[in-house]
């Protein structure tokens, strides 16, 4: 079925977060409570011994909760007369990167025929810009919002998801996969655990946004690779 999708149809993203605050010491009284909750949730899921990581030692984990994160990058890919086109909405402002990345949503993605696709989008991409959408007060655009629809309603595409035909795998992650369709790692720089670290102790979002377009890209060519296609070409990459 997935040869018979308009590739321009499918807006490839994927996303960069990281813990709200630097340190669990900036958290007000009210959300150190609440994460104290998390993680000692956190605690009974993963731990085996009796000791227990505190609060603190958890807090840099926080990054995946959207209700304890934020977005610092989305980066977004399009195939466009023959070019895979990629442009990322990055900053310190989050709410201005989220209202600038629903403005493309809506503009350009509002058709039953658009998609959105990234490798394990459905359990974190979407649902994780959605919520942030909401808690910062941005109306949630039609293709991330999932309520009253039907499934086959809902545009979304996860690469992850296609992986298991069916089966219950927890976690295939992306660069397994680019390794066994032998496409160029994304992760030859820094990975996923080390964008806060990069991003509040290092300060370098050029960094994590450069980290962020390779993702996007490897999402767009693990997608061709399930259609049987060649994989895009370095110079039909363009940066925008």
């Amino acid at each position: 079925m997935l040869e018979k999708i308009d590739i321009e149809n499918v807006l490839f993203l994927d996303i960069e977060t990281v813990p709200a605050f630097a340190e669990y010491s900036q958290l007000d009284e009210r959300m150190k409570k609440l994460w104290n909750k998390k993680a000692e949730r956190l605690n009974s899921y993963t731990n085996t011994t009796d000791e227990n990581q505190s609060p603190e030692q958890l807090y840099g984990r926080a990054g995946i909760y959207s209700e304890f994160g934020k977005i610092i990058c989305i980066s977004v890919g399009a195939f466009l007369k023959g070019e895979f086109r990629i442009k990322s909405f990055a900053g310190h402002d989050e709410k201005a990167l989220l209202a600038e990345f629903a403005e493309l949503l809506n503009k350009r993605y509002n058709k039953p025929e658009h998609l959105l696709c990234a490798h394990n989008g459905k359990e974190f991409d979407f649902p994780y810009m959605a919520r942030r959408m909401l808690v910062l007060g941005i109306a949630v655009p039609q293709i991330l919002d999932l309520s009253g629809k039907k499934p086959w309603e809902v545009n979304h595409l996860d690469t992850m998801e296609l992986w298991k035909f069916g089966d219950y795998k927890n976690f295939t992650s992306l660069d397994l996969l680019a390794a066994i369709f032998n496409i160029p790692t994304p992760k030859d720089d820094i990975d996923g655990s080390q964008v806060a670290d990069v991003y509040y102790n290092q300060n370098d979002l050029p960094r994590i946004v450069h980290y962020c377009t390779k993702d996007v890209l490897t999402v767009a060519q693990i997608f061709r690779r399930y259609r049987g296609e060649p994989l895009i070409e370095e110079q039909a990459v363009v940066i925008v």
